[in-house]
């Protein structure tokens, strides 16, 4: 049997990919901060934990496991329905993602609930992890859920960045920027958090229900004109951002960082002794392919770059895709254009299993997934045209599929050389 390079550099890739999804196992993690910051002996009166995010149900496991014989009075974990399963002694509340849904509005009502029972002596752990800004939707008086839907649908395809996105959506929630917190009040809340978000900004993970706000209203308003879609928010929205808040008095956050896109991308590097890029992958697909595949000509034959980050996507077409498989696909056009010499793969996943709304994690390509493409009469222009990824790499034989992880630090990448 011949060795086919190309085969083995793709197996390598997602060797490496899984290596560093492994590294912010959320189970793993808790386990460890629980056991460092916590001592449920000192608790004077109740212990509830609230989990949400993408890792809610890992993170609420591992939290009961370090506590050992102390019961808490309530467990409830609010997760996307990919990761929605049944565990002994947690209540699990699956809700959609990345679009909310009712259901994740009903789940907002009921931690809401929970917290107001606590009272002074009582501790709330807080198990905090990407995503949850969906999956808590409650929209403030005046805005419904239906207008918090169409303001999530633009920030997704407005090319925003997470850290940017977060601050308008905490500016129209109750239980967001700090919301969970003074609804806590006054309980003790101790947040340990699955950072997804560059820079590991607590407050903006999840959009720190119980942490404090990033930015005002006024931010959130400039973000949204920033971005062009301004005048595309319902009325009740523009009202509600062009209206005055005043600060909510609320206690000091105390909070713990258990993982991080840092520490995932060191993980895969070190899976294959690959050299890291210098600074996170941000900003549009079509800037961060380009610099990808610059910094892949000065790769040695037979080294690998890795790369961390969150790149964005501007929407244009009616396509299905996600950040990921459109960022391979734009390495694979430019890879082409520069002539990369050589067989050489290049892995975009994200770390929580999925990309946009596909059942795919990213996208697996090589020097040959043009070629693939025009053997079946395919333009790989006409698809990115309409941000339609996810069918051009089902037609090129490169989705990376994983199934959801349960966890989530934002997105992974890898750019291989064959010797």
């Amino acid at each position: 049997m011949n060795y086919n390079p190309r085969a083995a550099l793709r197996e390598q890739a997602e060797f490496a990919f899984q290596r560093g999804v492994q590294a912010a196992d959320p189970k793993r993690a808790t386990l460890a901060a629980i056991h460092a910051h916590f001592d449920p002996n000192q608790v004077a009166g109740d212990l509830y934990i609230l989990a949400f995010g993408k890792a809610a149900v890992g993170m609420a496991q591992a939290a009961l496991e370090a506590l050992g014989p102390f019961e808490p009075r309530r467990v409830l974990a609010i997760t996307n329905y990919e990761n929605d399963t049944q565990c002994d002694g947690i209540e699990i509340l699956g809700a959609a993602h990345p679009v909310p849904d009712a259901k994740g509005a009903e789940a907002a009502l009921c931690a809401e609930d929970m917290l107001r029972d606590a009272k002074d002596g009582d501790v709330i752990l807080a198990l905090v992890s990407g995503g949850a800004s969906a999956l808590l939707p409650a929209p403030i008086d005046g805005v419904s859920l239906a207008d918090k839907i169409k303001v999530n649908e633009l920030l997704l395809g407005s090319g925003l960045d997470i850290g940017s996105m977060n601050i308008v959506r905490q500016s129209l929630s109750r239980t967001k920027g700090g919301g969970l917190l003074a609804t806590a009040a006054p309980a003790r809340v101790i947040s340990f958090v699955l950072s997804d978000v560059l820079g590991d900004d607590m407050r903006l993970v999840g959009s720190g229900p119980t942490l404090s706000r990033a930015g005002t209203s006024d931010d959130a308003r400039e973000v949204l004109q920033s971005a062009g879609v301004w005048e595309q928010c319902p009325s009740s929205v523009q009202d509600a951002l062009l209206t005055p808040k005043p600060p909510k008095d609320q206690p000091e956050p105390e909070a713990h960082l258990i993982g991080s896109n840092g520490l995932s991308l060191s993980a895969m590097a070190a899976a294959l002794n690959a050299d890291i890029s210098p600074s996170p992958l941000e900003g549009d697909v079509q800037d961060a392919a380009e610099r990808i595949v610059s910094e892949a000509l000065t790769l040695p034959a037979g080294k690998a770059l890795a790369f961390g980050g969150e790149t964005t996507v501007v929407l244009k077409g009616s396509g299905r895709g996600g950040r990921n498989q459109e960022l391979a696909l734009r390495v694979a056009q430019e890879a082409e254009r520069r002539g990369m010499p050589g067989s050489w793969v290049f892995l975009s996943g994200g770390t929580d299993g999925r990309d946009g709304p596909t059942d795919a994690a990213g996208g697996v390509v090589d020097d040959q997934t043009l070629a693939r493409l025009a053997e079946q009469d395919l333009s790989l222009s006409d698809f990115l045209d309409q941000n339609d990824s996810y069918k051009a790499l089902g037609a090129s034989g490169d989705l990376l599929i994983t199934g959801a992880t349960g966890t989530n630090v934002a997105d992974l990448q890898i750019f291989l050389r064959a010797e």
